[in-house]
């Protein structure tokens, strides 16, 4: 069974602490960058977006539009910028569009 500490420290400490301790990490990336992408992308896009997966540090986007692929593939490089600051870390190195 676990010790108990009885100083005292936030709740933003101990999750981070719980988050690291069961390297949960990973698994809240994907989840923040879903999100992150559903925020900055707006419904326009995400209407037509059907999956997001996150695998190492490339994004896997698949769209049901290809003129939209298209047209989103003319700026990976900026949204890969807007995800990563977005997230106020690097975790997406590269976008593949589907």
């Amino acid at each position: 069974m676990a010790k108990r500490n009885n100083e005292h420290i936030s709740i933003a400490d101990a999750l981070k602490e719980f988050v690291e301790t069961n390297k949960l990490e990973k698994g809240l990336n994907k989840v923040n960058v879903a999100d992150a992408w559903a925020n900055l992308m707006g419904n326009g896009v995400n209407n037509y977006t059907t999956s997001i997966t996150l695998e190492r540090d490339t994004l896997y986007v698949q769209l049901s539009s290809s003129v939209l692929r298209e047209e989103l593939s003319y700026g990976k490089e900026k949204i890969i910028t807007m995800i990563n600051e977005e997230l106020g870390k690097e975790i997406i190195k590269k976008l593949v569009l589907r």
